[in-house]
């Protein structure tokens, strides 16, 4: 009996976006095509990049991938290999601004790319007492952590810091999508959780490049 209840904890329907009407495979035909958009930010990338950055652009494609299933088959399993490659994504590149921002070693970096843990555990109840933010206030400690890293940048590598900062511009607009998309739902059948992946395939790549030109400028100047 427990087995059968866990089987149905990991595959009941869930609805928690506008386009949604039902429980079938084709419900969100647009959150779901529109993934392709960390598909093509990955492939794009993969010939722009290097090192890190590739693994980043694996797990930009990895985020595209179990977005779809998530939107698709929109139940609890799906919902974790939707988070899973954000949560890889967020830590690795918060490991490789750690070693190549700061020039700091393996195991500093390791440490401080950690801290990310007990950081949002204390920043997103923060955000959930934002009115109206909902669960998008799950990804507000990330805009957050990328300003924190431009701001002490800006001295050190300014054209990276500047890089950082358009990224947060590009993340709060796309976080901006993905809290109208119920409040709008009645206006606008379609939602707008399209723009969320639209926006983030966008923004994704956008931090990969920033990476690379970085190490690229650092490799040029003999650092």
């Amino acid at each position: 009996m427990a087995g059968n209840h866990d089987h149905g904890r990991w595959t009941r329907a869930m609805d928690g976006y506008c386009e949604r009407i039902d429980p079938s495979f084709w419900a969100e035909p647009v959150n779901a095509v529109t993934n392709a958009a960390f598909i093509i930010a990955a492939a794009f990338m993969w010939r722009r990049t290097f090192g890190l950055g590739r693994v980043l652009c694996v797990l930009l494609a990895a985020i595209g991938v179990g977005s779809f299933l998530f939107h698709t088959f929109a139940q609890p399993w799906a919902a974790l290999a939707d988070v899973l490659p954000i949560l890889l994504y967020t830590l690795v590149f918060i490991y490789a601004a750690n070693r190549d921002f700061w020039g700091l070693g393996v195991w500093p970096s390791l440490g401080l790319t950690a801290m990310f843990f007990p950081y949002a555990a204390l920043t997103v109840p923060l955000f959930q007492m934002v009115p109206g933010l909902g669960g998008t206030a799950s990804y507000g400690p990330i805009p957050l952590l990328i300003a924190i890293y431009a701001v002490l940048l800006r001295n050190r590598a300014p054209e990276t810091a500047k890089g950082l900062a358009i990224g947060v511009g590009i993340l709060l607009l796309s976080m901006t999508a993905r809290t109208l998309d119920e409040p709008l739902c009645t206006v606008l059948p379609l939602g707008t959780h399209f723009l969320w992946h639209l926006l983030n395939g966008v923004m994704l790549g956008w931090m990969i490049e920033v990476w690379t030109r970085h190490v690229l400028a650092a490799r040029a100047a003999g650092r």
